[in-house]
């Protein structure tokens, strides 16, 4: 049975951190391309980070670049997002991707195998 697992989240000051975790069953990560999306209130759901299946290229959206870092631990099948300088805008609910294509590298949604449950990050004094 495929599980996706995220936990992390929680209420941080402007400029602090997160790291968030996406821990997958059922499916290896190193066989997906993985990656992060995030849902805003009132808006849609948007690419924040994706990293190809060898892990060898990460693609970041450009309001996150140099804040975010997205890295795997083949061992324990989790996926990690660390949050830095965070701001009030990037509070929204946060989701753990899976896919079987690249599409994800560009932020296509359509293709994805599997969804986390999300899990909330809020960004206020």
């Amino acid at each position: 049975q495929v599980q996706v697992v995220e936990s992390g989240g929680g209420l941080v000051q402007p400029g602090g951190s997160l790291r968030l975790s996406c821990a997958a069953s059922g499916f290896t990560v190193s066989n997906y391309f993985m990656g992060w999306f995030r849902q805003a209130p009132g808006k849609e759901r948007e690419f924040v980070v994706g990293i190809s299946r060898s892990g060898g290229s990460t693609y970041y959206a450009e309001s996150m670049k140099g804040r975010f870092t997205l890295s795997i631990d083949n061992a324990k099948n989790t996926v990690y997002l660390q949050m830095n300088s965070l701001k009030p805008e990037d509070t929204a609910v946060y989701y753990c991707a899976a896919d079987r294509t690249p599409n994800l590298l560009t932020g296509v949604q359509r293709f994805v195998d599997y969804w986390g449950q999300g899990t909330q990050v809020t960004v206020s004094s």
